[in-house]
This record gives C-alpha cells, structure tokens and sequence, in this order.
C-alpha cells in the first residue's frame, strides 16, 4: 500500500460525525503521492521544483499516473503548482479504485438498493493502514493534521526526516491554508449577497 492508499484507508474509517474537507484531502493525498515518488527515486527535488527521474512502474496505478503527470523539462513544477493541478478529484479517484478492489462497499439499504454512503471493510490493507496511524508514522501523521484530522504530535513532527519530505509537507499545509482562505472568502461574499437581497 501507498502513502495515499492508506490515508484515504484511514478517512475512510472515520465515523460519519466527522467529515473531511474533500479538498483538503485531495491536496493531501497529492502530497503523499509525491513523498511515494520522492522514496521510490521516481522524483528529486532542486529547491521546491520537482524534477522526475527515470520513467518506472510503481505497481500502483494512481501512484504511476502520478509519476506520469509531473513535468518532464523544464521549468519543473514546484511543489505548489504540481499539487494544486494533481489534487484537483483526488480523493473521490482514490476512493473509487478501493471500492473497485472491493476494500470499501456500499451496503443494501432498504429494498436491496444499494446505500449513497460507503463502508469501509475489514482487510489487510485497513489494518496496516490502521497500524500505521495508531503508530504515529510522521508522514501519515502529518498529512492527516494538514487536512484537519488529526492534530499532529510533537515527536512525530520531531522525527521527520529529509528536506525533501519536509517541502512537500509544508507546501500541502500551506496549500490547505489558502483552500480554507478561498472558502471563508466565497462566504463572507456569499452572505453578503445574501443581506442585499434581505434589504
């Protein structure tokens, strides 16, 4: 499993009660991508430009998809820009190729007509996932606080390791902070139309 799978295992397993920003985990799960290709030798970092190395398959189809995206002369992409344009449905292509793989279902609900909501079940996959979390592995760890799902440990912020890593994770906080700016901003002006038709 991949940084990504796992993480979108783990949000997946979240009780309905707390919803995740699905931008939010798009640009995260763009993020976890690039630290899969940064670990695999797939992509370098020259500053916060992504420079991608020697074409290979990963075993995964999102992650190749991924490795095929990233800009092959330059100017590089830097992190920012590579994120905002591989995140855009992210987190919906994710969930899809688990439910494809039979790791999230959508129970029968009345009438045998199948629910709009997915399950995750119980597998392998969720497990490692889950042990992983429960782990406080600093990727996974810090990924989950830059989409607001967890609130990131000290010591597993502490033991991050590589400036490369480290980019990329700041680019995603820093990515998420300005999607929170774009949505706070259409609400201010979303209720402000809303008071000139009230006057």
């Amino acid at each position: 499993m991949t940084t990504a799978r796992d993480l979108t295992v783990v949000v997946l397993g979240l009780p309905a009660e707390r919803p995740v920003a699905r931008g939010d985990l798009s640009l995260a799960l763009a993020g976890a991508e690039a630290i899969d290709l940064l670990e695999s030798g797939a992509l370098s970092l020259d500053g916060d430009h992504m420079v991608p190395g020697p074409p290979s398959a990963t075993g995964d189809r999102l992650l190749d998809e991924a490795a095929v995206s990233l800009t092959r002369r330059e100017p590089y992409d830097t992190v920012a820009e590579w994120l905002w344009r591989r995140g855009g449905e992210l987190a919906a292509a994710y969930a899809g190729d688990l439910e494809r793989e039979g790791l999230v279902v959508r129970p029968r609900g009345h009438f045998g007509f199948r629910s709009a909501h997915t399950v995750l079940g119980d597998s392998p996959a969720r497990r490692t996932a889950e042990e992983r979390r429960a782990a406080g592995e600093p990727v996974l760890a810090a990924l989950l606080a830059a989409a607001g799902i967890e609130v990131e440990r000290d010591e597993a912020a502490e033991s991050l390791t590589g400036d490369a890593v480290t980019t990329v994770l700041a680019a995603v906080g820093d990515a998420v902070t300005q999607l929170e700016a774009v949505r706070l901003r259409r609400d201010v002006e979303n209720a402000a139309f809303d008071n000139v038709w009230r006057a």
